[in-house]
């Protein structure tokens, strides 16, 4: 019978292995926005080629959708059994080759079979590694004593800028889906697995599992992971989640439509709404860090559901479009650090990989149901009076915000200059 494990004692990590964890995060941020965008920016595409109507793409995204839940309920358990660097690699592989179905099933076979295998293969690869990168962004924020976690968050949307401009591109020269999807799919895979290199062993993560009967320790891990669900404070952390994440959802799904629909504005300028929009929460969250190591969690949230409900508000009552540009900024402001904020606070203490999968899986559920709930009550109120759903999510958000309070723990960051 083996004897239990010591507690581990923390590591001081020289300046430049954290730096160099903390660039390999950034890249797996990067690469999870780069592989959405690469499918989202050749959808019109692959429903050309497939021939099928807007309906069946909703089931083809439904794999997808089903694909993330089942990959956050399972990136608990995969972290601990398998630790950080492995479950990343793996994770991202699994995109990597939805990718590559998901291409030729579009742009070869022309078999929506396949695209909806691939596309469910890609949405439990990004389900799984969405929990991990945020599991060990939180890790390494923790050990610089800085936040760092919605800049990491940043690196995600600038992926799928990246992305967007290179489906962009594809699309332009009449490059393939199925050699687009393949390039990008070789793409990620090789980056991933030169960036988890920089991503340190870790202990609690079970990553130093050298012996039969410590491996099987897997076991007692996930009990305790199971135990998180009974935590009050986790699942208020999950409503600020669920409120934000909804904010911004509803944003990505319907802001361009009800800019036209709503205030009658041209296709056009209703995509130039929703980039305004898109590039403030960039903003936001490439300034935020600075502004939560100043003022703290919980008054950043607090002023960012004021802004995300005044940003609502303003947008759904606008008479003009200055107006309208104006509450699609502060709309975009105010819903940029929520969700980096949840996974920050979700991760600290002890389980933070279940503890993040638990809140991600709350969150989620904005992104799952956000989009059906907001076009049906649009169908009977129009978009923009559907709208005043997401603003009272965000009351909601913002009356939570006192649980995202750090606890009172040193961090191994703050002893170091």
């Amino acid at each position: 019978m083996s004897s239990p494990p010591t507690p581990s004692v923390p590591v001081l990590r020289p300046r430049r292995e954290l730096v160099a964890w903390r660039n390999a995060i950034f890249v797996i941020f990067t690469l999870s926005g780069l592989s959405i965008a690469t499918w989202a920016a050749r959808l019109p595409a692959i429903k050309d080629n497939l021939d099928v109507t807007t309906g069946s793409i909703g089931v083809l995204i439904l794999g997808m959708s089903v694909g993330s839940i089942l990959g956050l309920m399972a990136s608990a358990w995969l972290l601990v059994r398998l630790g950080a660097r492995t479950g990343m690699v793996l994770a991202l592989s699994l995109v990597s080759v939805g990718l590559v179905l998901i291409g030729i099933g579009a742009g070869l076979t022309f078999s929506p079979v396949l695209v909806f295998i691939g596309l469910a293969l890609f949405g439990f690869g990004n389900g799984c590694v969405d929990v991990m990168m945020n599991v060990e962004g939180a890790a390494a924020e923790t050990e610089l004593g800085k936040t760092v976690l919605p800049l990491m968050h940043a690196c995600f949307s600038l992926g799928t800028v990246i992305g967007a401009g290179i489906g962009a591109a594809a699309s332009a020269l009449s490059i393939g889906v199925e050699w687009h999807a393949i390039a990008m799919a070789v793409v990620i895979a090789i980056a991933a697995v030169i960036a988890v290199r920089f991503v340190p062993v870790r202990e609690e993560l079970g990553d130093d599992t050298p012996t039969h009967s410590h491996k099987l320790d897997w076991r007692a891990r996930l009990r305790a992971n199971l135990s998180v669900w009974a935590d009050v404070r986790l699942i208020l952390i999950g409503v600020i989640m669920l409120g934000m994440a909804f904010a911004e959802g509803s944003a990505n799904d319907w802001l361009a439509l009800a800019s036209v629909e709503g205030h009658g504005l041209s296709e056009p300028t209703g995509a130039i709404v929703f980039g305004v929009f898109v590039s403030a929460m960039t903003v936001g969250r490439v300034a935020g860090g600075p502004l939560i190591d100043r003022f703290g969690r919980v008054l950043v949230l607090q002023v960012s559901a004021v802004s995300a409900i005044v940003g609502l508000l303003v947008f759904i009552l606008a008479p003009n479009l200055p107006i309208v540009l104006i509450g699609a900024v502060l709309w975009g402001l105010g819903s940029a650090l929520g969700f980096p904020l949840g996974m920050s606070a979700a991760a600290e203490g002890k389980n933070a990989a279940a503890r993040v999968s638990a809140v991600a899986m709350i969150g989620y559920l904005a992104f799952l149901v956000g989009p059906p709930l907001i076009g049906i009550l649009g169908d009977h109120v129009g978009l923009l009076n559907a709208l005043y759903v997401v603003l009272v999510l965000v009351v909601l958000s913002g009356l939570a915000s006192p649980a995202a309070r750090g606890r009172a723990t040193a961090t191994v960051g703050a002893r170091r200059e």
